[in-house]
């Protein structure tokens, strides 16, 4: 063997380019011929007086030959990738007839099992069961529709599939594309092959088309899982990024979710139907008003008169909920009102999903038609009072300090400055402040502090007075009491979502610093957990109910392998073929109905 560099011009055009071929010489009859066996593309990354060692280096490994090259030589590497690929070439390549003839004379042949080796474990369970979730969803056809080519479609399958196996940026996708998966050998793509920048250009095209590619997946899933169209959720996240993120318009300092108040944050606005599947999505700055944002996302989703729209507090303004009342929506929301009521004795009790009991009291408002659901949680109400007892322990901790100070020298005195640190104080326990009547005592000037004072009087109506009670507020009048509050619940579907998105799909941190990439990262994330939520939605109709993270370390467990051994003739044989699912795969590949043996068996004898 050995490597010949090739001028050939495009079909296209006349520009000229070069390509690296591997070439074997083969004699038929009386004469020698050249032939191309394998095309090593236009770029070979590897210096001209060493392609003599990388073409033994490919013949070594042909024939189970070991190396005396260090693993991590471009040899080697470059070696090891080529062999494989004709190794899969052959095998595929192999006359049907032929091969059955073969395999039943030396079904049963004598081998050296000293050279037994099994190298270039790639992982492929979880690539097997994402990829039969695409098929399903029909997002391949969907980007040929969009005009993606076959390198372009692998390399969005790939980046999508590798935001779901190992979360993080482009570049560590890449890494797990390249070294890690046997996703490749599933769609017949050459990834190694692959230019990082393909990855990021694939973020781009992908964003291109986010409007018609969340249109199709959800109606995809739609069809799939027979979904209604009757209720609507809506709520933001917000992730942070690494770095100043000078460029991005978006990245705006604000009120962190993951208490990262001190880095720039972007945030992500989700509008999902009530089985967790996404509708659409949308960034916005990462000190966006929740209440703002309601009328951007949901005005072109073309909802059917009716649907029901459920949200939190923070997006329920008045201004909203006429919105909604006037383009035909209904809506149930946690009421902004701070005044809370609840009288035991008209209260009927729900069971929650978790088998604890929650107390409901409906209220009907005349004038205005809505329901008013007053809601008392025992759960709520202990976690209210552990809130409000550590807010009221540091608030008056920080008031004591400020007391103790006015008796010891150099420490502020001044009326004013105390004021200003009175104000910072119940800034920061707002919650707890309100319950305070706080006295700063003056001397007779009146302008030295000689004294600070407060009184604890607990004000009516908030989660001191009534713990673990809060309002729901709906137009909807028919259902009961139960309905109402099982509906409202579902929000819990959209704070999984965020959650999944975050620890388990790569959402955070962002370390983009252009604005178009940092939608695109964010998108990628999006459509990988539409992937996941098509699996587990499957899954869990079958009873299997773990969550992502477990489903992933399950899955990871299966690997394709190519197991080397040289036969008593001198040749060598190459199987490659994934192991056997253990019985919690065995499980999954069941009820979800594909095969357990992803790729098959090659056999190639050199």
């Amino acid at each position: 063997m050995f490597i010949r560099r090739t001028q050939t011009s495009a079909k296209n055009s006349s520009e000229a380019y070069f390509s690296h071929r591997l070439v074997e010489a083969v004699r038929v009859g009386k004469k020698v011929h050249q032939r191309t066996i394998l095309n090593l593309g236009s770029q070979l990354e590897l210096p001209q007086p060493e392609w003599p060692a990388l073409a033994l280096r490919i013949e070594e490994i042909l024939h189970g030959q070991a190396s005396l090259l260090p693993p991590e030589s471009t040899v080697e590497k470059l070696a090891q990738r080529f062999a494989a690929q004709l190794i899969a070439r052959r095998a595929a390549g192999a006359d049907p007839a032929a091969e059955k003839l073969e395999q039943a004379e030396e079904r049963f042949t004598e081998v050296d099992l000293s050279t037994l080796e099994v190298v270039r474990p790639r992982s492929v369970g979880l690539e097997h069961v994402a990829l039969d979730a695409m098929r399903q969803l029909g997002f391949e056809e969907k980007l040929v529709e969009l005009g993606f080519n076959g390198p372009q479609r692998a390399a969005a399958i790939g980046t999508i599939i590798g935001r779901m196996a190992a979360p993080g940026s482009e570049l560590s996708t890449y890494d797990w594309l390249q070294q890690r998966t046997a996703l490749g050998e599933l769609l017949g793509y050459e990834y190694e092959g692959m230019d990082l920048q393909q990855l990021y250009r694939c973020g781009d095209r992908l964003l291109k088309h986010r409007e018609a590619l969340e249109e199709h997946l959800f109606g995809a899933a739609r069809q799939l899982f027979q979904l209604g169209e009757t209720i609507t959720l809506y709520d933001l996240t917000n992730t942070y990024f690494e770095g100043t993120a000078e460029g991005i318009d978006k990245a705006r300092h604000g009120r962190s979710k993951e208490k990262r108040s001190d880095c720039p944050l972007v945030t992500l606005g989700l509008v999902l139907d009530s089985s967790g599947f996404p509708r659409r999505s949308k960034l916005f700055a990462g000190n966006a008003s929740e209440a703002a944002t309601l009328e951007e996302m949901l005005e072109k989703l073309g909802a059917a008169p009716g649907t029901t729209v459920v949200m939190d507090a923070g997006i329920a303004t008045e201004a909203n909920l006429l919105w909604l009342k006037e383009h035909g929506y209904n809506y149930i929301v946690v009421s902004r009102q701070r005044t809370k009521q609840f009288d035991l004795a008209q209260a009927t009790t729900v069971m929650t999903a978790g088998q604890e009991e929650v107390q409901v009291q409906r209220v009907v408002d005349d004038a205005s038609g809505e329901v008013f659901l007053y809601c008392h949680s025992p759960a709520r109400a202990e976690k209210d009072k552990a809130i409000d007892s550590k807010q009221a322990e540091r608030f008056e901790e920080e008031l004591k300090k400020l007391a103790e100070g006015l008796a010891r020298p150099r420490t502020t005195k001044d009326a004013g400055k105390l004021h200003e640190r009175i104000g910072r104080i119940k800034e920061r326990y707002a919650r707890a402040a309100q319950h305070y009547t706080i006295e700063v005592k003056l001397d007779e000037a009146g302008k030295t502090a000689t004294a600070i004072t407060w009184n604890k009087t607990p004000k009516p109506g908030t989660a001191l007075t009534d713990p673990g009670v809060y309002c729901l507020r709906t137009t909807l009048t028919a259902p009961t009491d139960t309905e109402l509050w099982k509906t409202y619940s579902m929000l819990t579907n959209l704070e999984a979502v965020f959650r999944s998105l975050k620890t388990d799909l790569g959402l955070r941190p962002v370390f983009h610093q252009t604005e178009s990439r940092v939608d695109a990262h964010l998108f990628i994330s999006l459509l990988a957990y539409i992937v996941v939520h098509t699996i587990r939605t499957q899954l869990k109709a079958s009873g299997i109910k773990d969550s992502w993270e477990k489903l992933r370390s399950i899955l990871s467990g299966q690997v394709r392998i190519t197991a080397t051994v040289q036969r008593k003739d001198g040749r060598t044989v190459h199987v490659r073929k994934a192991t056997r699912p253990e019985v919690a795969l065995q499980c999954i590949y069941t009820e979800l109905k594909i095969s357990a043996n992803p790729g098959g068996i090659q056999q190639t004898i050199v």
